[in-house]
C-alpha cells in the first residue's frame, strides 16, 4: 500500500496503486493561506487564488474547518475568528472586517458601524448593512455588495484610526457623520455618549466640523454638537433633553446632587433648580432589582419632605408622549410656585 503524508507526517491517503484527491486536499497545510493584517486573518477568495490556491484546495480548507466563510467570497482563519467573535460586538467586528475586505484596502468602517466598534451608544436599532466609506479616486466599484452601504467621501489622515484591527473613522468624525446623517435626537445621543466616555473632546468635534464645513447636513451637526453635554449618561437622558427643548422647557441641570440643610439626599437626573423640581428618567435597569425600587420610593419621599417636586417618566413616555411628560413637569413648577 502506498501512503501519502502531508508535511507534518499525517497520513492523508493510502489505497494501493492509487491516490484519493479529496484525501490529499484534506492534508493541505495552513501555511498555504496567505498572511493578512486583517482581523482574524480575513482574506478574499481573490487573494487566496493569487497566492496559488486552487478552488478545490480552497473548498478543502473550508471543509476541514481551517477557513470559515464570513461573507460572499471572504474567509477567515477559524480559530482567530472564533476568538474575535467572543465578547461584546465580536460578531459585528467580524462583519465589518469582512465588508472592508470586500470593498478594498482604502475603505474604512464609518457611521453606525464605526460607532459600534468604538463602543458608542446609538438611539434606535442600527441599520443592518455595514457602513463603509472610501475616499474618492481609491478605485473599485461604486456599487457595494449586498449588506454593505458604501459612501464616497474624503478621509483625512487625522480622521481615521484603527480599533480591534479594523480601520475606522475617528470618534470625532464618526460622531459628526452620524450627526449629519441621522435625526437630531440620534445625533445628540451619539455625541453625548462620546463626550461622556471621554473618547472625544469639543476641540476634536469642532475640528471635524471645520474640515467638513460644506458637507450635506453639517448645519444640523453644528447644532447637535452645540447641544450635546458630557454629563448625559445614557441615550434615555439624551433624548429626554431633546424632548424638553422641543417642548419649550428650560434646560435642566444634569446629575445634580440635591438635599436639605446640608444633608445630601441623592443625585437627580435632571434638576430645575429655580422651580425645585427634579426629573427622573426611569430605564428598565433602574427597577430590575425590587430593592432599588423601594430605595427610590424612600428617596422620593425624603426629597418631597425637603421641598422638591419629583417627576418620573419612562422611555415610552418621553418617546411617544413627550407633551404629557412636559405637562407633568410644568404642573410640578406650578405646585412649587404656589407652595
Amino acid at each position: 500500500m502506498t501512503e501519502i503524508r502531508d508535511k507534518k507526517g499525517v497520513r492523508v491517503a493510502g489505497n494501493a496503486g492509487m491516490t484519493d484527491p479529496a484525501a490529499i486536499l484534506d492534508g493541505v497545510d495552513t501555511d498555504s493561506v496567505p498572511d493578512s493584517s486583517r482581523l482574524a486573518g480575513i482574506v478574499t477568495a481573490g487573494e487566496l487564488l493569487a497566492a496559488g490556491l486552487s478552488w478545490p484546495r480552497l473548498r478543502a480548507l473550508v471543509r476541514r474547518g481551517v477557513l470559515v466563510p464570513v461573507g460572499w467570497g471572504i474567509y477567515a482563519r477559524a480559530a482567530p475568528a472564533a476568538k474575535a467573535a467572543r465578547g461584546p460586538m465580536g460578531e459585528q467586528a467580524l462583519r465589518v472586517a469582512a465588508a472592508l475586505a470586500a470593498v478594498g484596502p482604502a475603505a474604512v468602517a464609518s457611521h453606525h458601524s464605526a460607532a459600534l466598534i468604538h463602543g458608542l451608544d446609538l438611539y434606535g436599532r442600527p441599520a443592518a448593512a455595514v457602513a463603509v466609506t472610501r475616499p474618492p479616486g481609491a478605485g473599485g466599484s461604486r456599487t457595494a455588495r449586498p449588506g454593505i452601504r458604501l459612501r464616497i467621501a474624503p478621509l483625512p489622515a487625522g480622521q481615521v484610526t484603527v480599533r480591534r484591527e479594523i480601520p475606522v473613522t475617528s470618534v470625532a468624525r464618526t460622531a459628526v457623520d452620524l450627526a449629519r446623517a441621522s435625526s437630531f435626537p440620534a445625533g445628540v445621543a451619539v455625541v453625548d455618549s462620546a463626550l461622556h466616555r471621554g473618547t472625544v473632546s469639543d476641540a476634536q468635534l469642532h475640528a471635524v466640523l471645520t474640515t467638513c464645513g460644506r458637507w450635506p447636513g453639517i448645519d444640523q451637526a453644528r447644532r447637535v454638537v452645540a447641544f450635546s453635554d458630557a454629563l448625559s449618561e445614557s441615550v434615555l437622558e439624551s433624548i429626554s433633553r431633546v424632548a424638553f427643548h422641543d417642548q419649550g422647557l428650560p434646560p435642566p441641570v444634569l446629575q445634580a446632587w440635591v438635599g436639605d440643610r446640608g444633608e445630601v439626599i441623592g443625585r437627580a437626573d435632571f434638576l430645575w433648580r429655580a422651580h425645585r423640581t427634579i426629573g427622573e428618567a426611569d430605564g428598565a435597569v433602574k427597577y430590575a432589582d425590587p430593592s432599588r425600587a423601594v430605595a427610590q420610593l424612600r428617596r422620593d419621599a425624603r426629597l418631597r419632605q425637603a421641598g422638591f417636586e419629583v417627576v418620573h417618566f419612562t422611555w415610552d413616555e418621553i418617546v411617544h408622549e413627550p407633551h404629557q411628560v412636559a405637562a407633568s413637569i410644568r404642573a410640578a413648577f406650578r405646585r412649587r410656585a404656589a407652595a
